[in-house]
C-alpha cells in the first residue's frame, strides 16, 4: 500500500464507519489529536478498524514504538515506511550529566514542583509517589484514573515534610460549587506575588486546550491568576506545558463542574532541599514492592468480563479499560526515581540506560496490551483471554524486577547517604 493509498483509506474509516464530526482539517498533516480531536483510544479504535478493512496485521510493538502524531505518520505504518527519527547526542555524562528532560505525567505533582524547579530544588525523588499513584476500580469493573473517592493526601503530607511548603486546601467538599468559587475569587484578588492558587477543573470543558487524551470527564489541576483584564485569566498548565490566556467565564464554567473538586494554595518560596533523614522514611513509605496494582487491576477487570459477572460481557471490556493509557504513562516516573540513586551513587550510566530501556519496555508492553484490549472486545472471542492474561503476567514480571533493582539503588543510597542509619532503622525511618 502507499502512503497516499493509506492517507485516504485513513479518511474513509473516519468518515464512514467512525462517523468522525471533526474530519475539516483532514489532510496529510493534519494532527490526530490538535486537529482531529482523536484521543489516545479512538487512535488506537482507528488502527484496529484499519487492520481489518485493510486486511493488515500490524504488529502490536510496532504500534506502542510509534510516534503516531499526524495522518502522514499513522500512514507511514500502515505503508510499512519506516519512521525518520531525528538523531539526538546524547550527552557523553549520561544519567550524571544535565538533566536533558523532565517528565509531565501527573498534574497535581506538576504544579506543585514547578516553583521547585524554578529555585533549583530536585524535584524528581517526589516522583516516586506516581508509578504507584492511586486509582479506581467501579462497582461495575471499570478502571478510572479519577473517582470522588480519591484524594491526594499523601501527596500533600510528602510534599510538606519533604519540602517544607504547607499546600492549604482553599476548596471545602461540604460546600455549594458557588460558595467554593467565591472563596477562590476572593483568594484570587489577595493573592501575593509568589503565591501559587491551584484549582482542579474539567478540561473537556476547556476544548481550546490541546490535550492527547481528550477525557469526558478530564479532572485536571493547574494555576491561575488574575491580569489587568478582568475577563482574562492568566493560565498557567506545568503537566502540559502551556500558559496563556483564557476567558473567565469560561474557566469558571470548567472549574464549576460536577466531575471536580479541589484546590490548594502554597508558597513555593518556602521551598527547601529535603533533609536525607526524611527522603529515607519517604522512600521506605512508597515503595511497593509485593504488589503491582495496576497490572493486578487490570487483570481482575478482564476477569470479571471474561467471567460474566453482573451480566458483564468482553464486548465491553474496550470502554472498562479505556483509561488505561492515562495511568500508564505513569510508569515513566521509574525514570526520575532511577535517575536520583544512579546520580547520587555514581553508579555506571550504562547500567541506567540498560534500565530505561526496561521501563520502555513496560510503558510499551502496557500500550500494546491496550490495543491488544481492543482487539479482544472487537472480536468477543474467550479464547483469546488467556493469551492476554499471560502478557499481563510478562509485565508483571518486568516491573516487579524493575522494583527490585530499584530497592537495591534505594538501599545502597541509604547505606551512603546517612549518617546513623542504624539510629533511622530504630527510629522506624527504615525497615
Amino acid at each position: 500500500m502507499t502512503r497516499d493509498a493509506a492517507i485516504a483509506a485513513i479518511g474513509t474509516v473516519l468518515r464512514e464507519e467512525m462517523n468522525h464530526p471533526h474530519l475539516d482539517r483532514f489532510g496529510p498533516h493534519a494532527r490526530l489529536n490538535e486537529d482531529l480531536y482523536l484521543d489516545s483510544v479512538q487512535v488506537l479504535q482507528l488502527v484496529l478498524s484499519l487492520e481489518m478493512s485493510l486486511g493488515l496485521a500490524i504488529p502490536e510493538e510496532a504500534i506502542a514504538a510509534s510516534d503516531l502524531a499526524t495522518v502522514s505518520d499513522l500512514a507511514g505504518l500502515l505503508a510499512r515506511e519506516p519512521a525518520v527519527a531525528e538523531v539526538v547526542a546524547a550527552a557523553p555524562e549520561g544519567v550524571h550529566g544535565e538533566l536533558a528532560y523532565d517528565l509531565k505525567i501527573h498534574c497535581f505533582v506538576s504544579c506543585v514542583c514547578d516553583g521547585l524547579k524554578a529555585r533549583g530544588i530536585d524535584h524528581r525523588p517526589f516522583y516516586a509517589l506516581i508509578w504507584d499513584a492511586e486509582f479506581a476500580i467501579t462497582d461495575d469493573f471499570r478502571l478510572a484514573y479519577h473517582s470522588d473517592a480519591q484524594d491526594h493526601e499523601a501527596f500533600r503530607h510528602w510534599f510538606q515534610r519533604l519540602y517544607g511548603v504547607p499546600l492549604h486546601a482553599w476548596y471545602d467538599p461540604s460546600r455549594t460549587k458557588d460558595e467554593n468559587v467565591a472563596t477562590l475569587l476572593e483568594l484570587l484578588a489577595r493573592r501575593e506575588p509568589d503565591e501559587c492558587i491551584m484549582v482542579m477543573l474539567d478540561m473537556f470543558h476547556l476544548p481550546e486546550r490541546e490535550n492527547k487524551f481528550n477525557q469526558n470527564p478530564f479532572p485536571h489541576y493547574l494555576l491561575v491568576s488574575l491580569t489587568e483584564d478582568p475577563d482574562l485569566w492568566q493560565v498557567r498548565d506545568p503537566d502540559f506545558r502551556w500558559e496563556g490566556r483564557i476567558e473567565r467565564e469560561r474557566m469558571l464554567n470548567a472549574i464549576r463542574q460536577p466531575s471536580v473538586a479541589g484546590g490548594y494554595r502554597f508558597d513555593p518560596g518556602l521551598a527547601r532541599p529535603p533533609k536525607k533523614a526524611d527522603l529515607a522514611a519517604f522512600f521506605e513509605a512508597c515503595f511497593i514492592l509485593d504488589a503491582n496494582p495496576l497490572i493486578d487491576a487490570v487483570r481482575a477487570i478482564v476477569a470479571a468480563h471474561a467471567e460474566g459477572r453482573g451480566g458483564l460481557t468482553l464486548a465491553a471490556l474496550g470502554e472498562a479499560l479505556r483509561e488505561l493509557p492515562v495511568i500508564t504513562i505513569r510508569k515513566w516516573a521509574y525514570e526520575h526515581g532511577f535517575a536520583f540513586f544512579w546520580r547520587a551513587l555514581r553508579w555506571p550510566d550504562a547500567e541506567f540506560q540498560r534500565i530505561c530501556d526496561e521501563i520502555e519496555a513496560l510503558v510499551n508492553g502496557l500500550t500494546a496490551l491496550h490495543y491488544a484490549v481492543l482487539k479482544l472486545a472487537r472480536s468477543a472471542d474467550p479464547a483469546q483471554v488467556a493469551g492476554l492474561m499471560a502478557r499481563l503476567d510478562a509485565l508483571d514480571a518486568l516491573e516487579s524486577s524493575l522494583k527490585r533493582q530499584l530497592d537495591r539503588a534505594h538501599r545502597a543510597w541509604a547505606q551512603a547517604h546517612l549518617t546513623d542509619h542504624r539510629s533511622l532503622v530504630e527510629e522506624g525511618c527504615l525497615s
